[in-house]
């Protein structure tokens, strides 16, 4: 397996990879309209991979393509715990199913948490599907108490 930091010129395979993901997560088929999204998600990427608020790497097997996974980096305002107020999202995370449950998700988690680490930032959270759930507990990620979220 080879994983690749992603670059500004990595810009098309990160966009095309943000869509598998969403169609995967979403259980959404070839027929629903991402245009906007992909539209998006373009724009972001570039903004992000710029100015260094976003780090991805695509795993490979070969030419073959199997697996992704990011790390949006953004400040709030500095709290007692997180003096700087930097923090770390971890999204993106995706594996082909014929490569599920080989270790490839655990290494690229690492190496976004490394990436964030290496930054400074310990404050590193995600959103877990149920599918991804024991993943992120094995790495040592627990659930949150004390976030909440208006749904509109």
């Amino acid at each position: 397996m080879d994983y690749q930091r992603a670059t500004i010129k990595d810009l098309e395979e990160l966009v095309r990879t943000r869509i598998i993901v969403l169609r995967a997560a979403n259980k959404l088929d070839e027929n629903t309209d991402m245009s906007e999204v992909e539209r998006q998600s373009r724009d972001y990427y570039k903004k992000a991979m710029t100015d260094g608020t976003h780090t991805a790497y695509l795993v490979y097997d070969g030419d073959k393509f199997i697996g992704a996974g990011g790390v949006s980096y953004y400040r709030v305002m500095p709290t007692y715990h997180n003096p700087r107020g930097e923090k770390a999202y971890i999204m993106n995370m995706y594996t082909a199913p014929d490569y599920r449950r080989k270790g490839i998700a655990f290494k690229t988690l690492d190496l976004l948490v490394r990436d964030a680490k290496e930054r400074g930032i310990t404050a590193i959270s995600l959103e877990a599907t149920d599918m991804g759930r024991p993943l992120y507990e094995k790495y040592g990620f627990v659930k949150m108490d004390d976030e909440m979220e208006l749904r509109t």
